[in-house]
């Protein structure tokens, strides 16, 4: 009686994920498989019209990935992208989470609003706006610099400074989703902690570094690895204020996987580039899961 009951259980419990599981395998698994097999061929804008003449080719498009220049200079730019973009947004969300969850602040509600607007409005239109506050003669930055008698800037034409421009509209965007996940997170750390460091005469700086940051640990983990996954699709940002310019000094392995497989119809070596980016960006997330146990012992 007990089986039947368990096995009904089960089966009831298949029935309810069953939906889920076909709309992932069909939308999710059947795609991933049909691009990795893809990128063992040399499919391209013929073998559209007709997959036939679509030869299997290895790890030929691996191997000639590998051996272009123009893929290290944009996993280059990337990983500084990635190295310095995401610590920044990090760090502006830590920020913007403590001045928020603060119980002297007003307005808390108004704020969250505010710093949370650039994650829900359109990328390709604000990479617009920016381009135009970026510029070097009608650019509000560049008026503002000059108001301080600081020569104009060429941000976007500067092979020295057009990834930093890119990355501030980057961490802009892109801090007020995690800050939110942050301020969850602090109002989850009891107050009592706060209030027996503060009769110990601890000081702010010393409540935040003993108390607030270890409670944070897990979800500045999670905060970490999504930050990092998100840098490393950086495509729209360049594609639409540079196109990977001045001298392919903001080209990234996203922009140069399109140019490969939309401008060029490279499609088999376009997948290959996917799923080397995929393997890197695994490599890094289990690298700072590896590095949060070794801190946690």
């Amino acid at each position: 009686m007990r089986a039947d009951w368990r096995g009904a259980q089960a089966r009831a419990g298949w029935a309810f994920l069953a939906p889920a599981l076909i709309l992932i395998g069909a939308f999710f698994v059947l795609p991933v498989a049909a691009g990795l097999g893809l990128s063992f061929t040399d499919f391209d804008i013929y073998a559209i019209g007709d997959p036939g003449v679509a030869r299997f080719t290895g790890a030929g498009n691996y191997a000639q990935v590998l051996r272009e220049p123009e893929f290290w200079n944009a996993l280059r730019n990337t990983l500084y992208f990635v190295a310095v973009g995401g610590p920044l947004t990090i760090l502006a969300s830590l920020a913007a989470a403590l001045l928020v969850n603060d119980r002297r602040a007003r307005w808390k509600g108004l704020f969250r609003v505010v710093f949370f607007t650039p994650v829900v409005t359109t990328l390709v239109a604000v990479s617009i706006v920016w381009r135009y506050l970026y510029h070097p003669h009608y650019g509000l930055i560049d008026e503002a610099l000059g108001l301080l008698g600081i020569h104009p800037i060429d941000w976007l034409g500067d092979p020295h400074w057009a990834m930093p421009a890119i990355m501030v509209l980057a961490v802009w965007k892109n801090f007020g989703y995690t800050m939110l996940i942050l301020i969850a997170a602090l109002q989850n750390v009891p107050e009592e902690l706060y209030e027996a460091a503060a009769l110990d005469g601890a000081g702010g700086w010393a409540r935040l570094v003993y108390i607030t940051l270890p409670a944070l640990r897990p979800t500045l983990l999670f905060v970490g690895i999504i930050t990092v996954i998100g840098q490393f699709q950086v495509f729209a940002e360049p594609y639409v204020m540079t196109q990977g310019g001045p001298l392919r000094s903001t080209a990234t392995v996203v922009l140069y996987m399109y140019e490969q497989g939309f401008r060029w119809w490279h499609l088999g070596l376009a997948t290959a580039i996917a799923f080397i980016l995929f393997a890197i960006m695994l490599a890094a997330t289990l690298v700072q899961m590896r590095l949060q146990r070794g801190a946690e012992r």
